[in-house]
């Protein structure tokens, strides 16, 4: 005997009905013909992996995400996957030319272990594009305006774009010789934003002065692009690391303000999104009445090395029902309708359908029930017999 239980999924794992898959449906469709004009190739990673390929170049974060189990057939550990950049760089190792960029896309569902403190969501369906082969400002701006034309194709409007650097807090770290348990601590404090905190860790691990000076510096180096120049003045002792970090977040920051004179652009250099991720620039896109980023994206070099072929990438992803959930475009489409055609054994009827189904009508042929009407199966035609031939009335 069924019982309600039946009904139940796992927290924060959900299924999607025929409405909103539809939706998500022609959604993905439109997102990826746009990324093929631009050059970029979908591939299809699977679901399962070896857990050390799917945490490939990530970090704790990643690893505590992926659902892990041992594989009956080897023996060793797999996991479902919690993101599909690790795979897609695979990917690209294996395809790859020397010498020459590539670009893929991807989308599919992804499992996270735990739900994130603004996410209802386990299972999103990521959606997403990486480039691979070149590690100047010109990919990286590439990977933000696809990131940002895909949020227009969605319909989302008022969109935010917040632009930060983790190599500079790499840099400094360094200087400040900490141990890894005490940059998590760093990192951590950094993500509050805690300035007290900040001063206590500080002096409490005995930092320099002039290093201090420049970390504690970070929680005010927010707003608009006026903080790169004051960056440059603060963080100069920090030497030509944090100077060249800055050089390229200048350029990428003058680009997209020329592409994009009205597009909002937020620099946070204590914004570390990916931090145990990502290598360079990281940028997330915001729209209002939205918790967390809608999107987001960064650089991540080097990401293929245990593949055999190390080289500069930078992506973007975002969650396809997060996207589609904001997504006035939705409502903009537009639906023919469905056919309603008896249930007769009629070669003319045969082709008729063929000819209708062939144009992308949808035609649903009676099965012969009775409680089976054109008005119950949301049809709004009938196919039926004029002057002796069927057709569509």
């Amino acid at each position: 005997m069924l019982t309600q239980d039946r009904w139940l999924l796992p927290e924060g794992i959900e299924e999607i009905f025929p409405g909103e898959a539809e939706k998500l449906d022609r959604l993905v469709r439109r997102l990826l013909d746009r990324f093929a004009t631009w050059g970029y190739r979908l591939v299809m990673p699977p679901m399962v992996d070896f857990l050390d390929s799917l945490l490939v170049g990530t970090g704790h974060e990643l690893d505590m995400q992926t659902l892990k189990l041992t594989d009956p057939v080897s023996g060793r550990l797999i996991g479902l996957r919690a993101d599909m950049t690790p795979q897609v760089a695979r990917i690209d190792a294996r395809t790859a030319i020397a010498g020459l960029p590539s670009r893929l896309c991807y989308f599919g569902s992804v499992v996270h272990a735990l739900s994130g403190h603004l996410e209802k969501t386990r299972n999103p369906i990521q959606v997403g594009a990486e480039l691979y082969g070149h590690g100047g400002v010109s990919a990286s701006v590439e990977v933000i305006r696809l990131m940002l034309e895909t949020l227009g194709i969605a319909g989302i409007t008022g969109v935010h774009l917040d632009l930060g650097h983790v190599g500079i807090y790499r840099a400094l770290a360094r200087e400040a010789e900490l141990t890894e348990p005490e940059e998590a601590t760093l990192f951590e404090i950094l993500q509050r934003k805690d300035a007290t905190d900040l001063a206590a860790f500080l002096d409490g691990v005995g930092v320099p002065q002039s290093i201090a000076g420049m970390i504690r510096a970070l929680l005010d180096l927010n707003g608009s692009t006026h903080v790169i120049p004051e960056a440059r003045i603060l963080l100069s002792p920090a030497g030509r690391v944090v100077l060249e970090a800055l050089d390229e977040l200048s350029a990428i920051v003058r680009d997209l303000v020329e592409r994009y004179p009205d597009l909002p652009l937020n620099v946070d250099l204590a914004e570390l999104r990916g931090y145990e991720y990502h290598t360079g620039i990281v940028f997330a896109a915001f729209v209002p009445g939205q918790g967390r980023e809608v999107a987001r994206g960064g650089r991540y070099d080097d990401i293929g090395r245990v593949f055999g072929f190390a080289r500069p990438a930078v992506g973007f992803s975002a969650d396809l029902k997060v996207l589609a959930g904001l997504s006035s475009w939705n409502e903009q489409v537009t639906d023919d309708g469905a056919i309603f055609a008896p249930k007769v054994i009629d070669a003319e009827l045969d082709r008729l359908i063929a000819e209708l189904r062939g144009q992308g009508k949808i035609v649903i042929q009676s099965l012969g029930g009775e409680a089976e009407s054109a008005e119950k199966l949301g049809c709004d035609k009938v196919i039926g017999k004029q002057d002796g031939h069927w057709q569509v009335v």
